[in-house]
């Protein structure tokens, strides 16, 4: 059994496939810990991932939101009693604009602007009457060392570029059942809609089926070049919220107003209790297009890039 001592960095997963993603990028994996807190009901992976002892929990299934990570993050805090530094790993929706190219499969990293700590937590009821956002709390920023490993790898990307695929082929040749969900799609399922398109209600089906790939109701982007990274990784504000979203029209507003380049639905319950690093791979454009099909990947990309950002941190020892 595993001492709760000796663990420094705190990993949370928001849901099943983040956590199976989370868990394949081990170095090692810990035996379960020798005692919890009493009123932990979290269950945990332990191991070691570049040199750190890491706990990685998920949320109870079915239970999303802020107060749900929230939960999670107080219990492993009580548990863990030396964890320095928090990572919240896992997908998110992306919000592309002319300036910011992300598409399907990209990773956002929560970056501190404009006194928002790298998360801004608004409240989606307000959000709709006059178009007008406000945030409903100031969140702390992640630990310096944190920061500072960002911006070290982020020259170290600059400069050399990134091995992110390599990472996910290495984890498929340990894992080949993984291929089929993790894998990355075919390209041409990468559509980016106009915000008047809009993917019929209770409907399932394929956007390509229902909703066409008229022209007129896509966004026309060019292909990436050979010198380019791809997956990109972006660096910038998180939207966080108890809500999905699901609105272009919304998501454009607030990418205009606030900057937003991604949008999710846990990091703001973390934020204050335990101060985050958020690490999204980018399945789908916020709106109305929604599918499960990038996924798997995009929490591929998002985990690959977060055991890359561990790499460039010297171990943390527990006092």
């Amino acid at each position: 059994m595993s001492d709760p001592q000796l663990y420094t960095i705190g990993w949370i997963c928001a849901i099943t496939t983040e956590y199976t993603a989370a868990c394949q990028f081990l170095d090692k994996e810990h035996s379960l810990p020798t005692r919890v807190a009493a009123n932990d009901s979290n269950g945990y992976t332990l191991g070691e991932m570049a040199g750190h002892n890491v706990v990685i929990a998920v949320l109870p299934r079915g239970e999303y939101g802020l107060s749900s990570a929230a939960s999670v993050a107080a219990n492993m805090l009580d548990s863990f009693p030396n964890l320095r530094v928090g990572l919240m790993v896992g997908i998110g929706g992306g919000a592309p604009t002319s300036k910011n190219d992300i598409r399907l499969g990209d990773i956002v990293v929560s970056s501190p602007k404009d006194q928002t700590g790298g998360v801004y937590q608004y409240d989606f009821g307000k959000t709709i009457q006059g178009r007008k956002f406000q945030p409903t709390a100031s969140l702390n920023q992640p630990p310096a060392v944190v920061l500072t490993a960002m911006s070290v790898l982020e020259s170290r990307y600059e400069a050399e570029g990134h091995h992110i695929e390599e990472d996910i082929a290495a984890v498929f040749k340990r894992r080949p059942k993984l291929t089929k969900r993790y894998s990355r799609p075919n390209q041409l399922s990468d559509r980016l809609y106009r915000p008047h398109a809009i993917h019929p209600h209770d409907e399932e089906g394929d956007c390509e089926e229902l909703c066409g790939t008229a022209r007129a109701d896509l966004v026309q982007r060019e292909d990436r070049g050979d010198s380019e990274d791809n997956p990109a990784i972006h660096y910038g504000t998180i939207a966080s919220a108890n809500q999905l979203m699901k609105d272009a029209k919304i998501r454009d507003a607030l990418a205009k107003e606030k900057g937003i380049l991604c949008f999710e639905m846990e990091a703001a319950g973390l934020m204050n209790r335990f101060p985050c690093l958020v690490v999204r791979g980018i399945c789908d454009y916020s709106d109305s297009h929604k599918n499960k099909g990038w996924q798997g990947y995009a929490a591929m990309t998002a985990t690959a890039y977060a055991k890359d950002l561990l790499a460039r941190m010297v171990p943390m020892f527990a006092r």
